[in-house]
């Protein structure tokens, strides 16, 4: 076992998961060499906690996949998110792959679930834990494949290494490799504690399983993988068989809105809710002032109060995560360059709820021209454009526009982004966007927002940027699942189904999302929209409007938490999203007036359809297994 264990870490990989180690990591910055691995229970539990470290981190951006939907634009085109979303890459120029790390990490958890029983003063209650640990992991690990590969190869058992070439592992079928990931997640699911807390926190759970579980199935249900003959009819194996599914099943639907609601019932029974801030909580972070606003600015960043969270990431983003670069620019601390696009902005409901186009109180011909703030305004002074007023609050919570304020600590000694003396003691930045401001390009070539927005979701309001300061950011577990997805999930599968009354179920999920928000029902905003919904009697469905309408509260509320990259390649809306221009505001303007008015970017975004909907096998994995078949077109 020693020379197996020395060859998989040699051999399969010089390069393994190295991870840091702080009071949120529970991967510890060693890997178990085959001299200690199973040698004691101590040497054990960090064999175990290495196999998490095959966990993709998805909150340190530079090599995250996730981030290359329509949401941000970046100038920091040296980093693998900005140059993926470029579309150039091909099975020998893969840009990003997990595929070679997530193999790796399911060899890992066979390898424990082989040798946990051979440790010495090991008692019975921690190999089971483990096992059904490594059970989670192995079934995530497929989950996370599946989702970008589509049918993936099944690995049901540690893999003989000397197997020849020819009896290699082929791909499995679409469904089958749902099927046996969703039993994975059920048969860890009744082996795990539901939840977890303090050194264990972010380790598996049963309703992290049932969630996740709940995620592949709307997968599955979703156009891109339930029937798609468009795309997948002459998708088969070495054998000839179909690796997709090529007739519609309107039944996944109602399958994954019955897994949706389990894990619902699951975790609420559990202790876990939406989040709820209520008045004088965390008072040290006094901003955002408007109560619904602050809800949402710190819905998953309450590290004392994280119901909502279903598993999160623990590990540390660094002075290079989210927080950093969304952050104003000071130099070597913040990097001022995850900018939404004019698109995601616009995304965003009006105070009412509506679409912008839809509300007929919204001036939507006129959203660029310069107009005051109202005087009651809490999130801004001076000028700025029209469609920045009367917006909804998600939108006050995550974006950072022209003379809005950015909620955030600061040094007296460095206020360069102060507008008045009490902002300072008030914990909040007045952010200028023209090419002069304190947020604008400066001349620079980097380090500035491409669009004049910046992103403010995930930056905690106590981080206190300085110059001095090499990394600003204040840790939290950063959401992998939280319950609002869920919710989110339930009623996407629930209208698409449109039977048996769950589109009125699927609404009531729906709906608490958005009055969370501070939004009213979807039915008390559409009765008043320019194009008003009269009956919702033939409104579900794929094609149907309240379709339409769960998309869009998706793409707001899950704004840059992983999401936008896969929903919008499962909805088969590639060419609409990712195949388009990126426009922004004229950030070389030097007033406000110019600055007002929209450019089309020279940034290239291209999307190749239908190849780019599924990612590149490494193309030396292919060669190298006669049984092993490319995604199509590569």
């Amino acid at each position: 076992m020693k020379n197996i264990i020395k060859y998989l870490f040699l051999a399969l990989f010089a390069g393994t998961v190295m991870v840091s180690c702080d009071f949120l990591d529970v991967v510890p910055a060693e890997k178990a060499s085959d001299k200690d691995a199973f040698s004691s229970p101590k040497a054990a539990e960090r064999f175990l906690y290495s196999c998490y470290g095959y966990i993709p981190q998805i909150n340190k951006v530079q090599n995250c996949l996730d981030f290359s939907g329509d949401e941000i634009i970046s100038p920091f085109t040296q980093e693998a998110y900005v140059k993926f979303a470029e579309g150039v890459y091909t099975s020998g120029n893969l840009i990003i792959s997990y595929w070679n790390d997530l193999f790796l990490g399911i060899r890992q958890c066979y390898l424990l679930k082989q040798n946990i029983n051979s440790v010495p003063r090991i008692d019975q209650a921690t190999i089971d834990s483990y096992v059904a640990q490594a059970d989670f992991l192995i079934a995530y690990f497929h989950m996370l494949l599946i989702k970008c590969y589509g049918p993936v190869v099944l690995v049901k058992e540690l893999p003989v290494l000397d197997t020849p070439k020819d009896n290699l592992l082929g791909r499995t079928s679409y469904e089958e490799c749902v099927q046996w990931t969703c039993d994975m997640f059920d048969s860890a699911a009744g082996r795990l504690p539901a939840t977890r807390t303090g050194s264990e926190y972010g380790l598996a759970t049963s309703v992290a399983a049932k969630a996740l579980k709940a995620r592949l199935l709307l997968y599955a249900a979703s156009p891109l993988f339930n029937g798609n003959t468009e795309y997948y009819s002459d998708f088969v194996g070495t054998d000839g068989s179909p690796l997709m599914p090529l007739s519609y099943d309107e039944n996944k639907w109602k399958k994954a809105a019955d897994a949706a609601l389990e894990a619902i019932n699951l975790a609420e029974s559990n202790g876990h809710s939406l989040y709820e801030m209520n008045e004088g909580d965390l008072s040290g972070y006094p901003e955002p002032q408007d109560l619904t606003q602050r809800t949402m600015r710190f819905t998953f960043m309450d590290k004392d109060n994280s119901k909502e969270v279903l598993m999160a990431e623990t590990r540390k983003a660094g002075a290079y995560g989210l927080q950093a670069k969304s952050l104003p620019y000071l130099s070597d601390g913040s990097w001022n360059g995850v900018a939404p696009t004019l698109t995601m902005v616009e995304r965003f409901y009006t105070k009412n709820g509506l679409p912008i186009d839809e509300d007929p109180e919204f001036d939507y011909q006129n959203r660029f021209s310069v107009v005051p703030f109202p005087d009651d305004a809490t999130y801004g002074e001076g000028q700025t454009l029209k469609m920045n007023i009367d917006r909804e609050p998600r939108f006050y919570a995550w974006i950072a526009f022209q003379n809005g304020y950015y909620e955030c600590q600061a040094e007296s000694k460095e206020n360069a982004y102060v507008a008045k003396a009490e902002r300072a003691e008030g914990k909040k930045w007045l952010t200028d966007f023209t090419e002069q401001g304190n947020c604008g390009k400066q001349g620079r070539n980097n380090n500035y927002s491409k669009t004049g927005y910046l992103n403010k979701k995930g930056v905690h309001p106590g981080v206190a940027a300085s110059k001095s300061q090499k990394d600003p950011s204040k840790d939290y577990p950063w959401p992998v699942i939280r319950l609002a997805e869920l919710y989110l999930n339930y009623a996407e599968a629930c209208i698409a189904y449109d039977k048996e009354g769950y589109l009125e179920k699927g609404m009531e999920k729906l709906d608490k999302v958005r009055q969370r928000a501070g939004l009213l029902s979807v039915k008390d905003s559409w009765k008043n929209a320019k194009n008003p919904i009269v009956s919702y009697t033939g409104n579900g469905g794929l094609n149907g409007k309240l379709t339409e309408i769960v998309r869009q509260e998706r793409m707001i509320e899950l704004y840059l938490e992983q999401q936008n990259f896969w929903d919008i390649r499962r909805w088969k809306l590639g060419d609409k999203y990712f195949n388009v221009p990126v426009k922004g505001m004229n950030i070389d303007a030097t007033d406000i007036n110019g600055f007002a008015t929209v450019k089309t970017l020279p940034d290239v975004r291209n999307f190749d359809t239908p190849r780019q909907y599924l990612l590149p096998i490494p193309a030396e994995e292919v060669s190298k297994n006669p049984n092993m078949v490319q995604n199509p077109n590569y």
